[in-house]
């Protein structure tokens, strides 16, 4: 089977962002106006413009690595096609299942042009909103379970916590997983004090964007949807009282030496 030819389509994996229009690159703008089809979660097809010639494909969130491979299939046929995340696409999204199926598929998808345009990740909007909270060292965690073993999401948190990072905690909970954040917050309580700062950031950028700032006591008896982003502040991190408005929160860059 040959190869693609100079002539063949190509893919761009395509960050949308939190939500606002404003908060989409002009990288990402212009991928998405070259674009002949586009593919992925029906809410995130939903926030693109419609315009002659664009070729929707919308489908369901559990299905990440077929959506993938529709856009590898369509780009050989000489298609160009965007397949789109909010948020980033390389933070838990369609970057690494368009690679997964790239790597396991036919050898001449790793041929065609495949370029990711990043996007501004959850984590990131909802930081810029309080201040600085990942100012320090910091990391991001699925709480997700359908692609890794409960087990090892919790040995990862633990080790986490325990090394002090500022942790982000992406998917939350779900109706199909109702109870894993609470447990994720009943591990950070045997390790971090119950006045730690406890992001809740939800739909950050959207109309109905919600952030509330609370205790880790607080936070242990607080729920959360899909929409919500969870940051567990460090040991380092503070607050800075403004009356009645939501506080700064940040982390300093500084360590002191042991």
């Amino acid at each position: 089977m040959s190869g693609p030819t100079p002539d063949s389509g190509s893919v761009a994996i395509i960050g949308l962002g939190p939500g606002d229009p404003r908060l989409l690159t002009t990288a990402a703008q212009e991928a998405l106006a070259q674009a002949q089809d586009l593919i992925g979660y029906i809410p995130y097809v939903a926030r693109v413009p419609e315009r002659p010639g664009l070729v929707r494909h919308a489908s369901d969130n559990r299905v990440e690595v077929d959506r993938a491979r529709h856009a590898l299939e369509l780009a050989a046929s000489g298609r160009r096609v965007a397949v789109v995340s909010g948020g980033d696409p390389g933070v838990f999204a369609m970057a690494a299942a368009v690679f997964e199926a790239v790597e396991a598929g036919d050898p001449a998808w790793a041929r065609l042009p495949i370029t990711v345009e990043p996007g501004i990740t959850a984590m990131l909007a909802a930081a810029a909103r309080l201040g600085a909270p990942l100012g320090g060292d910091f990391c991001a965690m699925s709480l997700s379970d359908n692609l890794k073993p409960w087990e090892v999401i919790t040995a990862r948190l633990e080790a986490v916590l325990r090394a002090d990072f500022v942790i982000s905690l992406y998917n939350p909970i779900s109706s199909a997983r109702p109870w894993q954040l609470g447990k994720a917050l009943d591990l950070a309580a045997e390790i971090r004090r119950g006045d730690t700062p406890v992001i809740f950031a939800r739909a950050v950028s959207r109309p109905d964007e919600a952030i509330r700032v609370l205790t880790l006591d607080e936070a242990r008896t607080t729920t959360a949807d899909m929409a919500t982003m969870v940051i567990i502040g460090a040991s380092a991190t503070r607050l800075i009282p403004r009356g009645d408005a939501t506080p700064f929160v940040y982390t300093p860059r500084s360590v002191p030496a042991a």
